[in-house]
C-alpha cells in the first residue's frame, strides 16, 4: 500500500506544478521534472526509485509516444524524411565527436570519452512532444522532422552502442550476436510497415465486433504495448514501438475516440510517473569538486545537438528559425540517455564517480530543452 501514498503524492505536487508552471508562461513538463528533484534523493527523499515507479514510468513514456503517433500526420512525416535523416545523422556525429573531445580536455581516458559521447547522441523526444503538443506545432515541418529524426537518432544511438560495449568491454550488450540484431531489427520495421496497412485496420476491425466494454481502447492499447515489447526485445527504444504503433492506429477511423481514450488514462496517472521519476535518481553529492565537469558537459550537451540539428535542417532547405527550433526539439535527453548510461555503468564502461555527474547533466539537458525549444517555436509561429 505503499506505493499508493507515493502515487497519491506525485499526482498532487504534479498537478500542482503544471498549474504554476503554466501560470509563469514555462512548460508544464518542466515544474513536473522539478517535482522529482524535489522528492527524490537530491531533495526531501520521500519518493524513491522504487521497481513499481520504475514500471509506471515505462508505460508513462510509452503512452505519451503513442499519443505522438496518434497526432503525428503521416504524410507529413514522409515528406519530411530527409530533413529527419539529416538532423539525425549530425545530431549523432556532432555530440560524439564534442564529447569525445571534452573528456579528452578533462583528462578522462579514450573509451570513456567515447562512452560521454554516446550518451550525449542519445535524443528523448518525449519531453519535446509535450512542449510541441503543448504549443500545438507537432503536424508541422519542424514537428514531423524533430519525431521522424529522433526515430533514426535512436537507432543510430543504440547501433553505436552495441558496437562499443563489445569493442571496449570484450562483451556484448546481450546473448545476440550483433548480425542478428540488425537482421531482427529490420524485420521489425518491415512489421511496422505491415501493421500500419493491415494488421492495425483489421485488428481494430475485430474489436468494434466485440460486445466486451472498450474493446476499442484495449485493441489499441494492446497494439502499443505490444509493439513496444517487439521493440526492446530486438535492442530498439520501446518509445519507437509505441510511436509507429500510434501512428497505425491514427490511420483507422478510431483515431479521435482512442486518443480522447488513452491522453485521459495517460494523463491522469503514468506520464506524471514518468517526468518525476527522471529526476528521482540525481545525488548532489561532491557536487562542488564536479561543477566545471557538470556545467562543460551540459554546454556541449545543449550545443551539439542544437547545431546538429541546425546544420541538417539548413542542409534540407529550412530557414533559420526554422532549423533552430529543430535542433532545440532535439535537445532532450531524458530516459534513452539514462537506460545507456546504466547500461555502460553495467558494463564497466566507466568509472562510478562519473555515474551521478553523468545523471546531473541528463536532467539539466532535459530542464533546459523545453524552454529552449518554446523560445525558437515562438520565433517561428
Amino acid at each position: 500500500m505503499a506505493f499508493i501514498g507515493t502515487l497519491c503524492l506525485i499526482l498532487v505536487t504534479t498537478t500542482l506544478a503544471s498549474h504554476f508552471s503554466r501560470r509563469i508562461g514555462v512548460p508544464a513538463v518542466i515544474g513536473q521534472l522539478l517535482v522529482g528533484v524535489v522528492l527524490g534523493s537530491a531533495g526531501l527523499n520521500l519518493v524513491q526509485s522504487t521497481e513499481l515507479v520504475h514500471e509506471f514510468s515505462e508505460i508513462g513514456v510509452i503512452l505519451l509516444m503513442f499519443l505522438a503517433g496518434l497526432e503525428s500526420d503521416l504524410a507529413l512525416l514522409r515528406k519530411y524524411f530527409k530533413p529527419g535523416l539529416l538532423v539525425a545523422i549530425f545530431g549523432v556525429i556532432l555530440p560524439l565527436t564534442l564529447g569525445l573531445g571534452t573528456g579528452e580536455v578533462f583528462q578522462v581516458n579514450f573509451k570513456e570519452s567515447v562512452f560521454f559521447g554516446i550518451i550525449l547522441a542519445a535524443t528523448s523526444v518525449s519531453i519535446s512532444v509535450e512542449v510541441l503538443k503543448e504549443l500545438n506545432v507537432v503536424n508541422t515541418k519542424e514537428g514531423s522532422t524533430i519525431l521522424g529524426a529522433s526515430v533514426v537518432d535512436d537507432i543510430l544511438a543504440v547501433l553505436v552502442l552495441s558496437l562499443s560495449i563489445p569493442l571496449f568491454t570484450g562483451g556484448a550488450t546481450s546473448d545476440t550476436p550483433l548480425s542478428l540484431l540488425l537482421i531482427e531489427q529490420v524485420l521489425y520495421f518491415v512489421l511496422i510497415f505491415a501493421l500500419v496497412k493491415w494488421i492495425a485496420p483489421y485488428l481494430i476491425y475485430l474489436a468494434e465486433k466485440l460486445f466486451a466494454n472498450a474493446a476499442i481502447i484495449i485493441m489499441s492499447l494492446v497494439i502499443c504495448l505490444g509493439m513496444s515489447y517487439l521493440a526492446d526485445f530486438v535492442g530498439l527504444s520501446s518509445v519507437i514501438g509505441a510511436f509507429f504503433a500510434g501512428i497505425a492506429v491514427s490511420q483507422t477511423k478510431v483515431k479521435k475516440e482512442v486518443m480522447h481514450n488513452v491522453e485521459a488514462l495517460g494523463y491522469a496517472i503514468f506520464i506524471p510517473v514518468f517526468f518525476v521519476s527522471i529526476g528521482l535518481d540525481v545525488s548532489f553529492a561532491n557536487f562542488g569538486e564536479q561543477l566545471l565537469f557538470i556545467v562543460a558537459f551540459t554546454i556541449v550537451a545543449i550545443v551539439s545537438k542544437l547545431f546538429g540539428g541546425f546544420l541538417g535542417s539548413k542542409m534540407a532547405g529550412f530557414d533559420n528559425n526554422s532549423s533552430l527550433m529543430v535542433g532545440a526539439g532535439m535537445i532532450s535527453r531524458g530516459e534513452m540517455a539514462l537506460v545507456i548510461l546504466q547500461i555502460g555503468h553495467q558494463s564497466k564502461m566507466i568509472e562510478p564517480q562519473y555515474y551521478s555527474p553523468l545523471v546531473i547533466i541528463i536532467l539539466l539537458s532535459t530542464l533546459l530543452s523545453p524552454l529552449i525549444l518554446k523560445y525558437f517555436t515562438k520565433k517561428v509561429y
